[in-house]
Formats: structure tokens, sequence, C-alpha cells
């Protein structure tokens, strides 16, 4: 049986692959796949006579390490931006005040926050009591009376 041999362009067009996938799906993660195919078809460019398992080799080696190092950095280095509560609506409310829509009877009671109504925990008031939201836990606010 002959073996299996890949020419350079074969990794160029794999690599080609990935970045399409990347392009299709989030998260940086076919991206670096890319760039190992990239790699590799250089290496077997420079060098023709590798074998195919070397070249798998280097490829899965170089896929690992380039997604490794990308996680790492991204851990190291978070992505500023000028919204970080854009994704995290409850959070977004937390210091301003409201009024009570419902009364808070039993620790539990409902404000209106523009189209929508929260359930609420707190310290029992009355129906149109001022409460300042000082926690969010999913979709129910902690909230303190406002003198």
């Amino acid at each position: 049986m002959a073996e299996l041999s890949f020419v350079f362009w074969y990794w160029w067009v794999i690599a080609l692959v990935f970045l399409v996938v990347e392009i299709l799906t989030p998260g940086f993660f076919f991206l670096w796949m890319a760039v190992s195919g990239l790699v590799t078809g250089l290496m077997v460019w420079i060098m023709p006579t590798v074998s195919m398992d070397v070249q798998i080799f280097v490829f899965s080696i170089l896929s690992v390490i380039t997604i490794t190092a990308w996680r790492l950095y991204g851990k190291k280095h978070p992505l500023k931006t000028d919204q970080p509560l854009l994704n995290k609506r409850g959070a977004q409310y937390i210091g301003r005040v409201f009024n009570l829509h419902e009364a808070i009877e039993n620790g539990q009671g409902k404000i209106k926050v523009d189209d929508s109504i929260w359930k609420v925990h707190g310290e029992d008031c009355p129906i149109n009591t001022k409460v300042r939201v000082i926690a969010s836990r999913g979709t129910v606010f902690d909230v303190e009376r406002v003198n």
C-alpha cells in the first residue's frame, strides 16, 4: 500500500476551511487551528520529505499550543468595554430608585421598571414607597427603603 502524502497546499486548503468555519461560528477556536494548518503547510513547503505522521503531529501540537495560549491570554487580558453591564440586565438597575408597584408584604413585592414588572425582596413597605435596588439575584431584586 502506498503511503498517503500531503502536498503543502493541502494544509493551506485545510487552513482556509478552518477560517471559513471560524467566520461562521464564534469563539476564536478554529482560527488557531487555521494558523496551525498554515504553519504546517509552510513546514511541508520548506521540507517536502516530512512524513505524514510528523505533519499530523506538528499540526496537532501547534493546535493545542495556540488554542491554550489564546485562552491563557484571554484570561489575563479580558476585553474592556464601555458598557460592561450590557448583557447583565438585572445588574444595570443596582443603585437606581423606583416606586413600589405592589406593596412588600412578608418580604416580597413588585416594582415597575420601564415596561416590565420585577419581583423584589426587602422590608415590608406600602405601595408607592421609594426603594433602592441593592442587589440582583436572577430575576429578583433585593431592595431597601429610601428615606
